[in-house]
């Protein structure tokens, strides 16, 4: 039962999906919450899997309306969340100041120069891999597409309890006095489940596990560059790190259709 209160706070924190219902924030449901992330990104992909099939079945819109469409899905169905740490993240990076200024810049509530740039330059390119991956559909993409967000969601619950909190306040750290890597147990678990159903569903392997390659990439950089970037990681460095992790994602995918699917 504490399990799925901790789904429902995740969807509550992450998602624009309404739960009209107020859960403790102690210590045990915050763990849950952690080890929920990975299903709390699965729930998003299936949404996104699930959208891609309405679209090509029920409807009569354009292969560029039904990408847009599903691009935009994107968006709505977080809030745009992690968008706005990949702004601050940005800014702050590009700014090449030490760390302690870059940690003041991510404060600061005004977007500048450089996230704007890289707010362009992360949607637009989503939108080019969308576009030209939806250009030949078939069951094994259905999948793929559906597990990114699997991916990216258990790299945040890695990094969150992996790599210390800069600061003593925010999200991030509420999380990490809530909860240490132990509870992290479950998430190999949640990898088991889903190469075994890689199997039953007759997907193939390699491509599969390129994609878990990609991400377990993804989670090596972000946690060594956190730390020599920012001193350690913050809710904005979490959320550019889920939101560069599902670019990379997405871009695997186009490759993979590119070069393997096609």
């Amino acid at each position: 039962m504490k399990f799925f209160k901790g789904f429902l706070i995740g969807l509550q924190f992450f998602t624009v999906i309404p739960i009209p219902k107020a859960f403790p924030m102690d210590e045990e449901h915050l763990k849950r919450t952690i080890q929920a992330f990975p299903l709390l990104g699965l729930l998003q992909g299936i949404i996104y899997a699930l959208f891609m099939h309405s679209m090509v079945e029920l409807t009569p819109f354009s292969h560029l309306a039904f990408a847009f469409l599903l691009w935009l899905l994107t968006i709505l169905l977080t809030g745009g969340i992690h968008l706005d740490g990949w702004m601050d993240a940005s800014d702050a990076y590009f700014s090449f100041r030490n760390q302690e200024k870059r940690l003041e810049i991510m404060k600061d509530p005004r977007i500048g120069a450089f996230g704007v740039l890289s707010i362009i330059i992360l949607l637009s390119s989503r939108f080019l891999f969308i576009y030209e991956i939806t250009s030949n559909l078939q069951p094994l993409l259905f999948i793929l597409i559906a597990s990114i967000p699997f991916f990216s969601k258990m790299v945040m619950g890695v990094l969150l309890l992996t790599v210390q909190a800069v600061k003593q306040e925010g999200l991030g750290h509420l999380f990490q006095e809530a909860a240490t890597a132990r509870v992290l147990w479950i998430y190999p678990i949640y990898l088991l489940l889903f190469f075994i159903a890689v199997v039953l569903l007759d997907i193939k392997f390699l491509l599969a596990g390129v994609l878990a390659g990609a991400a377990a990439y993804c989670l090596h950089f972000c946690r060594h560059k956190s730390v020599k970037w920012f001193g350690g990681i913050t809710g904005d460095v979490l959320g550019a790190s889920v939101e560069g992790t599902e670019l990379v994602l997405w871009m695997t995918v186009w490759l993979l259709h590119y070069f393997v699917m096609a």
